[in-house]
């Protein structure tokens, strides 16, 4: 029913009437129900009682009554037009009463008549707006359109009587609403010159737009009752005219799926109001794309169907900013076209020096809206904090994400609590408001206003019992970060937590014994003794974990074959290392070695031992990189930087990335740098590199990051440094391949420096460096052959065999 409502409702409504014929039956409904909740709504009415064909009658939706006549129209005979639901008069038009339609006769409003007294049917209001019977108009013999004519040319001569009038007939032509408009006019003149907002009726500021497109001077549109923007009104609030954002302010719900503080846009099934970006995201509103068909938000109708909006067709231009030739949309400030990129890029404006969305400039020189088109006719001022700039919906977005997070976490008592207080200053300063709105619009503000209002702790462990997922990991390091929350080794937790359900998921208690064992007391205290009271890092977690999933898999494997780990032959490992369907396969020697270790099992599995690099040792490429990354002042100081470490100092991209300001050090005219027990002491260019990175560095998290992190090298999240993988990959699109450099710088290093020596200086294990020494110091010729001979594709050793790994 709810994904194709229109084919439902066709299919009810020919087999009501089967010579009717389904495509016009089809117009019939997509004329009168426009929208997908309303043909919802349509379909659902007709499947409840598909009688309301057949006999008219109501209770029923309206657009059950309009499809009724819209179907008569079409040349429907068996269905019955909207049937009144006092006499059974069938009716050629509705006049509802809640979810009934009448006759005029039925229909009816008795009352006490202000005149009379007596009851009766109310037909008319008088000049002070209380009801009169038939017997007892308000009469007034004057003429309504000559009474409101004195009355405009009174507030504004400069208009003639033939263009009020004109004006007055294009607002109503009937004599009553006429006579309506007049009397409010003489009674209040004021109306017409500023005081509009106080309108008795809608008529009165349609009134004005048309005197005000007549060229009056005098007459004065009305400003907003309370933001006092002069725009469209749309309703009246307290007795006073309103537009349409502020009256949606005074309709604001928590949404019933994200929590977000939003004008319902529609209700769900138990009568809970749902926001509007619920509604558009919610897969019964869904429609498959024309062009990439998946079921998508549609973002536009062409006349080949819907459009999603990553396919939305933008015109191929050329970019007035970066200048490239891409997908571009026309400014509305500039009327240039401008790509994606530059419409999402934020950066500090060159003249004024705000960070604000980039509207204009160059790459390098960006310019924010006010400084892009100064004085231009839409930008407005905030009434809130007086900033001038694209004033969308009555306030800028730092006055928009101030209000929506009092609203957020204010309590019961309607302050913030002292413990969200940290969180709300923090939020409510971010350079990048829009990026905090959009953040606070997803599911991370349902959770945030259970911690305002206290239904869950602000506790770590209250965190935990939600289900796992990026945006609530997202909303813990911003809590952290900002104070909120006590810091925690959060790899080290999940890791804890993923082992501990992996654990109770097997089956036997056996296995649930020795993997218990194996996962805390020999992978995760393991761990533990190298972190030596360190956070993990994400590739430790990664294969920690790999490590307790492939001991799964290979006692899954023995017990789908009546097999345990104490019963099982070698034949049996061999045949599951050989099968090509097993997973997990290369990391399970850190298992088996370490059950026979501990006489657990009779199974070997066998190490593989480093036997050098397997790639060539290209000294020349290395050196033209360093010279081209120490001298590039075009490329980002922090990549520079990074690749240089591993060229020059054979550092891996995990040390790298957890690089602090401390390990960072300027005496004396030099320029340190701790990567192992021993300082190294940066050449000149290189130092003052360093020392630009340490003072000009930068995260890329916009929300939660003070700019007091100790990283050298900010990550994505506050108070986190980039991970090792996202700094290889930025160091990868440079050209520059971290494993060969490394291999390469340590070749030469190992050659030139005593193993002990360069462990110290190097950060990197004694038999490393010792290994590395065996190598380099070997005949060049006999090594050069050594590497010939070698197959082209060597298996990858296990990064946990022995510490010699390059």
């Amino acid at each position: 029913m709810l994904a194709d409502p229109v084919g439902a409702a066709v299919t009810l409504i020919t087999r009501a009437d089967p010579g009717l014929g389904r495509e016009a039956a089809r117009q019939a409904v997509t004329e009168v129900a426009r929208g997908r909740a309303v043909r919802r709504k349509l379909a659902q009415a007709l499947a409840d009682r598909p009688g309301i064909l057949a006999d008219g009658r109501s209770p029923a939706p309206k657009v059950a009554g309009d499809l009724l006549l819209a179907l008569r129209k079409a040349g429907a005979t068996t269905i019955s037009p909207p049937a009144c639901a006092g006499c059974g008069k069938h009716l050629r038009t509705l006049s509802r009463l809640g979810q009934d339609w009448y006759c005029g006769g039925c229909a009816r409003r008795d009352g006490q008549c202000s005149a009379c007294g007596r009851e009766a049917p109310i037909t008319s209001l008088d000049r002070k707006g209380q009801p009169r019977c038939a017997r007892c108009p308000d009469r007034d013999d004057r003429d309504p359109l000559a009474v409101l004519t004195a009355a405009v040319t009174v507030a504004d001569p400069s208009l003639t009587a033939d263009a009020v009038a004109a004006a007055a007939l294009r607002v109503f032509s009937k004599p009553s609403n006429l006579r309506k408009l007049a009397w409010a006019v003489e009674d209040n003149p004021g109306l017409l010159t500023g005081d509009g907002t106080r309108a008795p009726v809608m008529g009165i500021l349609r009134l004005i737009d048309e005197l005000a497109g007549a060229g009056a001077e005098g007459i004065a549109r009305p400003a907003c009752g309370r933001c006092r923007r002069v725009v469209q009104l749309y309703r009246r609030i307290g007795g006073l005219w309103c537009c349409r954002n502020c009256v949606a302010k005074t309709r604001t719900q928590p949404c019933a799926r994200c929590g977000t503080m939003k004008e319902p846009a529609a209700r769900d099934e138990r009568g809970q109001p749902i926001c509007p970006n619920c509604l558009v995201s919610d897969p019964a509103n869904l429609e498959e794309c024309a062009r990439c068909g998946r079921k998508r938000r549609v973002g536009t109708r062409t006349p080949d169907g819907p459009v999603c909006l990553s396919c939305r067709p933008w015109p191929v231009l050329i970019c007035s900013i970066c200048g490239r030739e891409a997908p571009c949309a026309i400014s509305k400030a500039t009327g240039k076209p401008w790509c994606r990129a530059c419409k999402q890029r934020w950066a500090r404006c060159a003249q004024c020096g705000t960070v604000a969305p980039v509207r204009g400039g160059t790459p390098g020189a960006p310019l924010c809206s006010a400084c892009t088109v100064p004085g231009a006719e839409f930008w407005r001022t905030c009434p809130g904090c007086g900033q001038e700039g694209r004033i969308l919906l009555g306030q800028c977005r730092t006055c928009r994400l101030r209000e929506q997070l009092r609203d957020l976490l204010a309590g019961p008592e309607g302050t913030i609590s002292p413990a969200l207080q940290a969180l709300h200053d923090n939020l409510a300063g971010s350079e990048r408001p829009a990026t905090a709105l959009h953040w606070l619009g997803k599911s991370t503000a349902a959770i945030l206003r259970e911690l305002a209002t206290g239904q869950r702790p602000l506790t770590h462990a209250a965190l935990d019992e939600l289900p796992d997922s990026k945006p609530l990991r997202h909303l813990r390091t911003i809590l952290v970060a900002t104070g909120t929350l006590p810091e925690r080794d959060e790899h080290m937790t999940r890791l804890e937590t993923r082992i501990a359900q992996a654990i109770a998921e097997q089956p036997g208690p056996d296995e649930r014994r020795l993997l218990h064992q194996y996962a805390t007391w020999h992978v995760v205290r393991r761990l533990r003794g190298r972190l030596a009271g360190k956070h993990a890092t994400h590739g430790q977690f990664v294969s920690a974990q790999r490590n307790v999933r492939a001991a799964i898999a290979l006692l899954d494997w023995l017990a789908a074959r009546g097999l345990a780990l104490d019963t099982a032959w070698q034949g049996h490992l061999d045949a599951w290392l050989g099968d090509p369907q097993a997973a997990h396969r290369a990391d399970a020697g850190n298992f088996v070695r370490w059950a026979r270790k501990n006489k657990l099992t009779t199974l070997d599995f066998a190490a593989v031992r480093w036997g050098g690099p397997s790639g060539e040792i290209d000294t020349e490429t290395r050196w033209e990189q360093a010279r081209w990354l120490l001298h590039d002042d075009s490329l980002k100081p922090e990549d520079r930087l990074a690749g240089l470490l591993i060229l020059l100092y054979a550092q891996k991209t995990s040390v790298i990335s957890r690089l602090t300001l401390s390990h960072v050090q300027a005496a004396g005219g030099q320029v340190l740098i701790r990567l192992g027990r021993e300082p190294v002491m940066l050449p000149g260019p290189l130092g003052a590199l360093a020392l630009q990175v340490a003072a000009t560095r930068r995260g890329h998290a916009a929300l939660g990051d003070d700019g007091t992190s100790a990283w050298l090298f900010p990550g994505g999240q506050p108070g986190r440094p980039i991970s090792a993988f996202r700094l290889g990959e930025r160091l990868h699109q440079l050209g520059i391949r971290c494993g060969q450099s490394r291999s390469a710088a340590l070749f030469q290093l190992a050659t030139d420096l005593p193993a002990a020596v360069l462990a110290s200086m190097l950060g990197i294990h004694i038999s490393v460096a010792v290994h590395w020494q065996r190598i380099s110091a070997g005949d060049w010729m006999a090594y050069a052959a050594e590497v010939s001979r070698r197959p082209s594709r060597q298996p990858v050793p296990s990064r946990h065999e022995t510490p010699g790994k390059a």
